[in-house]
């Protein structure tokens, strides 16, 4: 690789750094992204990532986005597995909505919980966020027994979230839990195989909120 100079930087700012690298994207990926409401998730996972698989590996239900965007006007809460995805997600964009962020990974009496009947937090969260009695936007990034334990709640009918975003990277039940989850009826955006992560899920959500307001592309 040959060296850099310094007059080869583009010297632009924040917001333009993001618009350029939008363009790049877009450019890079020809016609392959959809274009119709998952082209600007598919591209803000690219953006986070540097991925280009995502176009391939992210899949719709059927109207998933618009029914999510549907949900969050109504003031859907999203939470999330980690506090990583938490911390990612825009909160400014998401009260306008009416909406709050939650994760429930450190809470004392989900640590509790878990301890005493040998799960992980992950699926006591779920749990949790199932008697908050509230519409839910559950976005799982790292964890794939979050998404088996909503998996088994949405087969029992004691849960349906307005969305699943399942996302989670790494080895064991990642692939797995994935798949069930496109096995129900609840709207999902899932990334197929073994990628993903806690800021592909933070960005799935953030494209989803900055369709709604228009701040960003």
């Amino acid at each position: 690789m040959k060296d850099i100079t310094w007059k080869e930087i583009e010297h632009i700012g924040p917001m333009e750094i993001e618009r350029r690298s939008f363009e790049m994207i877009s450019e890079e990926a020809g016609d392959r992204i959809p274009e119709d409401e998952r082209a600007m998730i598919i591209k803000r996972v690219i953006h986070t990532s540097a991925d280009f698989d995502y176009i391939d590996q992210l899949r719709f239900s059927d109207g998933a986005v618009k029914k999510a965007q549907a949900a969050l006007r109504a003031g859907a809460w999203i939470i999330t597995d980690t506090m990583m995805a938490f911390s990612g997600i825009n909160k400014k964009s998401l009260q306008l909505c009416g909406g709050e962020a939650h994760c429930f990974i450190g809470d004392e009496d989900v640590a509790r919980e878990a301890k005493s009947r040998g799960v992980t937090r992950a699926s006591v969260c779920v749990d949790k966020a199932a008697a908050l009695g509230k519409p839910v936007i559950y976005a799982v990034g790292n964890a794939p027994t979050a998404l088996l334990r909503l998996y088994e709640l949405i087969q029992k009918g004691t849960f349906c979230p307005e969305l699943v975003i399942g996302v989670p990277v790494g080895f064991v039940n990642v692939v797995q839990s994935k798949e069930l989850i496109m096995q129900t009826d609840v709207p999902y955006i899932v990334a197929r195989g073994r990628k993903g992560g806690s800021n592909v899920a933070a960005a799935i959500c953030n494209a989803l909120l900055y369709q709604l307001d228009g701040s960003r592309v």
